[in-house]
């Protein structure tokens, strides 16, 4: 109903896509072993174009002050966000304005515990534009939250590697009595959007569909969510 058309995409992408056309550098801790699954012995043939890997390499080595290597990134992973999915369809696609949004699986080596999980499910979306700006992301992002029924959200700055300025959502929770994080969104950086030729403002937002079913259910541990515990199964109606 807010317009957005769903882009669907692989499980395993190559590092370009998934790390670096999102200017996250090849040192960066989210690249190493113990946070992203590489696949042993697998890395891609072709990542991108020439131009578009000749553009990418030249932004990192001018903020991040490295040697790019291509090497590092035909390197296959697990994709750690579905947001590669939406930079490659902005890349192939030049948008002057555009809804876009993906819901998938994503992977990340981390240790399981009550608020995270090995694999899980992602939402995640941009809004391509001439005029758009900050406020019109949190605007989406109230009427967005209104419609799963959160009633009360604000907003923080904070950090990510691809978006300035970023912001991180907070969402009241009437249970436990305390605000809680949701979903990080933001504005794609310049470092993002020219070396793929996209010259509108494009902002983007995501966060885990998990954490909305444990609001929704009043959980506290996300591996509830599939512990198969029947009599907990028996409580939810299969469509609420």
């Amino acid at each position: 109903s807010l317009g957005f058309t769903e882009l669907i995409g692989n499980s395993t992408q190559s590092s370009f896509w998934n790390f670096d056309a999102l200017f996250i550098p090849q040192d960066h801790p989210a690249r190493e072993m113990q946070d992203t699954f590489y696949l042993k012995n697998m890395s891609a043939k072709k990542v991108a174009t020439p131009n578009q890997i000749k553009r990418i390499s030249a932004a990192h080595e001018k903020v991040w002050h490295y040697d790019w290597q291509l090497n590092e990134a035909k390197r296959m992973v697990l994709r750690t966000h579905t947001t590669c999915v939406t930079v490659k369809a902005l890349a192939d696609n030049k948008y002057d304005e555009a809804r876009l949004f993906s819901i998938g699986r994503v992977f990340r080596n981390e240790k399981v515990s009550y608020k995270h999980l090995v694999e899980f499910n992602q939402v995640e979306g941009v809004v391509v534009g001439k005029k758009v700006t900050l406020r019109d992301l949190m605007g989406l992002q109230m009427e967005f939250y209104r419609k799963i029924g959160i009633k009360k959200a604000k907003f923080w700055p904070t950090f990510f590697p691809y978006t300035e300025p970023s912001l991180q959502s907070m969402i009241y929770n009437e249970r436990l009595g305390k605000w809680v994080e949701l979903f990080g969104m933001g504005i794609f950086r310049p470092e993002v959007t020219k070396p793929l030729r996209i010259k509108t403002p494009v902002l983007a937002w995501g966060g885990g569909i998990e954490r909305i079913a444990m609001l929704r259910f009043g959980l506290d541990d996300v591996r509830e969510l599939y512990n198969n515990k029947f009599s907990w199964l028996r409580s939810v109606p299969k469509c609420q």
